[in-house]
């Protein structure tokens, strides 16, 4: 690398043109920070051509802009737990003029943001508010989503898992019968058990445990550990395929939807595989480049995977690289020991972005162009965070 500047392959820039994009994220940030419905304070939204917060990725992209706004951290969360139902339902999203129980849309778990916000902000109000509203809604999880009575959490959607335009779901429901997301849709062999969803789960309990532990509640602490042992030892046993050395869907025939896609990156984000069993999945599907390690990694399907949509579409899980995977990256590269690896793929997507018109969603896996979705506040974060943690400008704004 030469000094003062980037390099990704042959692409050079000075710290200049790195500091220009980071503050024009700033500034996208701050733009896409507004009120939507039915709560009082502003949220930061997803932006582009989401016009509200979701689930899956609000309190996640709230945390990472927490460290320039802290209220927003918080208010990304409380904006969920403000709209939570009496029986413990999340909302899967908050418009900016409606909002919707239809699916699940869960990823990186709220409980485990809710945790590092209140770390952030000191706030022990807002971690005893956040563990109530975490308890209940794993309730309503294990109330409605283990109908096959394995103690999984079961995918019933295409968007349950934010998984849009993914081979997973294809000629399936994207959304819930009657917008209700305790309501399995009769289509096909549904419901799945989801290693994603059920890792989701495990990362929460996990979470609660330390939130208990911090609030002093021991014997709650205990309770959620035992819990979250108890759905990562069924993980591996219904949704791991040894021979493929990869996690799949099961569907209601009790067969694997032999799809490598990135719910495998889901698995490894709540740390469900121990140290020996990440390294041969990883080198054998992660670091690969016929797997998930093209020249812009991570794709939302395995590259060299029958089901790669190769015309890499519109708002499409079904190949392209996303903005949303990498931003959720450092959470299992770190934990395993992988950051050389990281600040490769941290520097591929900061080469990128440095080039692209505009903070998009998606990348082409090989060229690193971008589409989708111009003003997309998770490539923003992507932008902030990455160029942080490889400090890439020497003296960066708080």
């Amino acid at each position: 690398m030469p000094a003062g500047g980037i390099c990704e392959k042959d692409f050079c820039v000075d710290n200049q043109a790195i500091k220009d994009k980071y503050e024009a994220a700033r500034r996208g940030l701050a733009a896409n920070t507004r009120n939507v419905f039915g709560y009082p304070y502003p949220v930061l939204i997803e932006g582009g051509e989401y016009p509200g917060v979701w689930l899956e990725c609000g309190p996640l992209e709230g945390l990472v802009y927490g460290r320039i706004a802290p209220d927003i951290a918080k208010a990304n969360h409380k904006v969920f737990f403000c709209h939570q139902r009496e029986d413990g339902q999340l909302p899967c999203c908050v418009r900016v003029d409606r909002i919707s129980f239809a699916q699940i849309q869960m990823v990186v778990p709220i409980a485990a943001t809710a945790l590092e916000t209140a770390e952030l902000t000191h706030d022990e109000a807002f971690l005893a508010q956040a563990y109530e509203s975490c308890v209940r809604w794993d309730r309503w999880l294990a109330l409605n989503r283990n109908t096959r009575g394995t103690g999984l959490c079961e995918a019933f959607c295409e968007y349950d898992t934010g998984h849009d335009n993914s081979p997973r779901f294809k000629n399936l429901p994207k959304k819930c019968p009657d917008n209700n997301a305790a309501i399995c849709p009769r289509s096909g062999k549904l419901p799945y058990l989801a290693p994603d969803l059920s890792a989701t789960v495990y990362g929460g309990r996990i979470a609660l445990a330390g939130m208990a532990q911090r609030l002093g509640k021991n014997r709650d602490a205990a309770h959620w550990t035992e819990q979250a042992e108890s759905i990562r030892q069924r993980i591996l046993k219904h949704c791991y395929d040894p021979v493929d050395e990869c996690f799949y869907d099961v569907d209601a025939d009790g067969d694997f939807i032999r799809i490598r896609g990135d719910a495998l990156t889901r698995v490894f984000s709540e740390h469900v595989v121990d140290q020996s069993l990440f390294d041969r999945i990883y080198a054998r599907h992660i670091k690969n480049p016929q797997g998930f390690w093209p020249p812009f990694p991570l794709p939302s399907i395995a590259v060299g995977d029958p089901t790669f949509a190769s015309g890499l579409p519109h708002n499409s899980w079904g190949g392209p690289s996303q903005a949303l995977t990498a931003l959720r990256a450092p959470r299992w590269f770190v934990h395993y020991g992988r950051q050389t690896d990281l600040n490769e793929l941290m520097r591929c997507w900061v080469g990128a972005i440095l080039k692209a018109p505009d903070f998009m969603q998606q990348m082409d896996p090989w060229t690193g162009v971008f589409s989708t979705s111009a003003g997309y506040s998770p490539a923003m974060c992507v932008l902030i965070d990455f160029v942080d943690r490889l400090a890439l400008i020497p003296s960066r704004h708080p």
